[in-house]
């Protein structure tokens, strides 16, 4: 068996005291950067406050959403750019802005290639909420993505031998006397102080769902809400970019995902995919209540509408099989387990008729593929009949910041006045707009990759031009 690969991160003495790009931020989005730039030659550093890499790139559990691809054609999916664009602005409630989002639907495809093209490869599909065709790409062996890219992309990082260094704080931005974004000032981990140069510096940071202040100081009706979020993601890139004149945009859009699994300290986000593959939601009385692939601002509010505001997702063997990450839900407790779903429902305090019926309700509509109660018209390739039977409880909880920097779609970063900072730019989580007021499952991985190559190619035509 071969040994698991661990990232080193670089000893901080061999840091050094400029570079050409400086990249903030270890998710994919900085990691995609580094590669790219290091590519077209530049000498790139990432930079990343916590002790382990990643970011919130880890949690992410369902795959990467593009239309047009080799992968969907091989699966007998034919998919278009103009869908995929319509559906995402659809889904954000029209709200997208629509610079970042052309070249998002028209890139995506391409990404997907530059990951093959580096030995990281997604050759299977499934479905997310708000999509009509299965464009949610993903390993074949259907592992987790986010954890299975930051493994992927952190072991192109280590043979091209890019220094990342981790545990340091990025405090501030330098600007020289024309404006231009030169380098960043922080803080080691011994606590010392250091500036490190650069020709251009990417903020890749994430969003700041796990900033309680932050949250309510945009969304007050979202105070004590739980999130899925990595505790590092804490706004740290939208303070430096601010300080250093940047403008943001739409910080009031904050996602609620509606499936989380949080009975115990640690919230556990329950990824789209368990429902892309056919699992339904029922509520306390084991009876469904939405047509569970509608957006997620849909079924997170049909699920706050509940008494009990928390919901029950089910599904069988034939589902889990096709989601590998219930496994590990269910090897930390998160999963309730019936033989058959009478025992299920006993197990759950749920009347067993209803639960029954309304399985079987269900299943007559995946065999007519008309769902007549709620609408539902994806995810139906398969029934809730192979037991043994399962049932995760779930509540919404924050889950993604749409609002962020504001940036175009070269990913440089703009002022008030929508004039471009030199030197700085911004990609991921951290720049607002791309997703309007919901994002759709699937795009935000897209939009780590699409636009950590955009930056690495345009830091370099700034430097180089």
């Amino acid at each position: 068996m071969a040994e698991k690969f661990r990232f080193q991160p670089t000893d901080i003495n061999a840091l050094q005291d400029s570079y050409d790009v400086v990249i903030i931020g270890s998710g994919s989005t900085g990691m995609v950067a580094a590669i790219q730039a290091h590519e077209l030659g530049l000498k790139p550093v990432i930079f990343e406050k916590m002790p382990k890499i990643g970011g919130n790139t880890m949690r992410a559990s369902s795959g990467m959403n593009a239309a047009e691809t080799n992968v969907q054609l091989h699966h007998g999916v034919v998919d278009s750019y103009e869908d995929f664009y319509a559906e995402t602005l659809k889904g954000g409630g029209d709200l997208n802005d629509k610079e970042l989002l052309g070249y998002f639907s028209s890139h995506a495809a391409l990404s997907i290639d530059w990951l093959a093209d580096h030995g990281i490869r997604l050759d299977d599909i499934t479905i997310t909420g708000g999509m009509s065709k299965m464009r949610t790409h993903r390993p074949a062996s259907m592992a987790p993505i986010g954890a299975f890219l930051v493994t992927e992309l952190s072991k192109v990082v280590q043979k091209e031998e890019l220094p990342l260094f981790t545990g340091v704080t990025v405090n501030s931005l330098v600007k020289d006397s024309d404006g231009k974004v030169t380098g960043v000032n922080e803080t080691l981990p011994d606590g010392s102080q250091k500036v490190v140069g650069g020709k251009a510096v990417i903020l890749a940071t994430g969003g700041f769902g796990a900033n309680n202040d932050m949250i309510e100081k945009y969304r007050p009706d979202l105070k004590g809400y739980k999130t899925t979020n990595q505790p590092g993601a804490t706004g740290d890139g939208l303070k430096l970019a601010t300080d250093a004149g940047a403008a943001l945009v739409q910080m009031d859009q904050i996602q609620v995902h509606p499936t989380v699994q949080q009975d115990n300290p640690h919230a556990f986000l329950i990824g789209e995919a368990v429902r892309g593959e056919g699992a339904i939601l029922v509520n306390a009385q084991g009876k469904r209540f939405v047509n569970e692939l509608t957006t997620r601002k849909v079924v997170s509010n049909a699920i706050t509408a509940l008494p009990e505001h928390s919901a029950y997702l089910i599904l069988d063997q034939g589902i889990r099989s096709r989601v590998k990450a219930i496994e590990f839900y269910d090897s930390i407790g998160l999963v309730v387990t019936g033989s058959s779903l009478s025992e299920l429902a006993g197990k759950l305090n749920m009347d067993v008729d209803a639960l029954s019926s309304t399985v079987s309700t269900w299943n007559t509509a995946v065999a007519d593929h008309d769902d007549k109660e709620f609408g539902r018209s994806t995810g139906m390739d398969r029934d809730i009949s192979a037991g043994p039977f399962f049932a995760i409880h779930i509540a919404p909880a924050i889950h993604y910041t749409m609002g962020g920097i504001k940036a175009n779609h070269k990913t440089q970063v703009l002022d008030e006045s929508g004039q471009i900072i030199p030197g700085l730019f911004a990609g991921g989580e951290v720049v607002g707009g791309l997703h309007g007021n919901n994002r759709i499952g699937g795009n935000s991985i897209a939009e780590t990759v699409i636009f950590g190559r955009q930056a690495g190619e345009q830091v370099y035509d700034y430097i180089k031009g």
